[in-house]
């Protein structure tokens, strides 16, 4: 991890030990991570998530003069939520909700990834 900031690995192994401790369906998930020394890099895999994101399918949508279902947007903001109650559950705070941090599966589940600058909040609050 040479090559990163303090505040960059930092992050990164944030990202790392919040993704390890969730499993849930609106969540992307955590499958390992390894250091890898040619590049002096860590390595996080993850669940792939076949659809893309959510901001790929509205510039796809917006390029072919289409719009998103009400019932496919109604549809992703609940998966979304549940994802949230998730993390708040856990007192762990996204911070980075957006289009391109929103996966999509091609079978239409969407999952919160992203997590990196994520914050658990210890004494239920946080100073930012």
């Amino acid at each position: 991890m040479g090559s990163l900031s303090a505040k960059e690995k930092e992050n990164a192994l944030n990202e790392v030990r919040i993704l390890a401790s969730i499993q849930n369906e609106n969540i992307i998930s955590y499958k390992e991570s390894f250091f890898e020394d040619s590049t002096s890099s860590l390595c996080i895999v993850m669940e792939y998530a076949d659809g893309g994101d959510l901001l790929q399918k509205i510039n796809k949508c917006k390029l072919n003069r289409e719009s998103i279902s009400e019932q496919e947007a109604w549809s992703f903001f609940l998966q979304a939520a549940r994802g949230l109650q998730t993390l708040h559950d856990l007192k762990i705070v996204h911070r980075d909700i957006k289009c391109a941090n929103l996966f999509l599966t091609k079978d239409g589940n969407l999952k919160l990834g992203d997590l990196n600058v994520s914050k658990v909040a210890a004494k239920g609050m946080l100073q930012t």
